[in-house]
């Protein structure tokens, strides 16, 4: 099993389109003002973002996008006006990671694990 593709809800699918372009996704569907998707830079999963008029109550969905560079991609990212919540963090689960939020309030990670992603020292065999 491969996973295709997430879809998160959006008040404003244009601005928030306008994000997750600049975090790097490259646009693929356009049906503006309802529903576009994006394809990721790396691997074959896309992302969509269909309209809503009223996002969901109580917690949101948690993006994880993994770069090969954290502190690279972060400072890229700075200078095109993206706000951080956090600085960059190492996790004890061995991931380095930083924190923030889409026009909708989505969280997002940031985050370099390498091996570790899924093979880390205390795996399962």
């Amino acid at each position: 099993m491969n996973l295709n593709q997430i879809t998160i809800s959006s008040l404003d699918v244009e601005k928030s389109t306008t994000f997750y372009k600049v975090l790097g996704l490259n646009l693929i569907v356009d049906a503006l003002p309802r529903y576009v998707r994006l394809a990721c830079p790396d691997g074959e999963s896309t992302f969509s973002i269909h309209s809503v008029e009223e996002l969901p109550n109580g917690n949101k969905i948690t993006l994880y996008f993994e770069v090969n560079n954290l502190s690279k991609t972060v400072s890229e990212l700075k200078e095109k006006g993206i706000t951080f919540n956090s600085e960059i963090t190492e996790q004890p689960w061995l991931w380095t990671d930083i924190h923030l939020n889409d026009p909708d309030g989505h969280q997002i990670i940031i985050y370099h694990a390498g091996k570790n992603r899924k093979n880390p020292p205390w795996r399962i065999n």
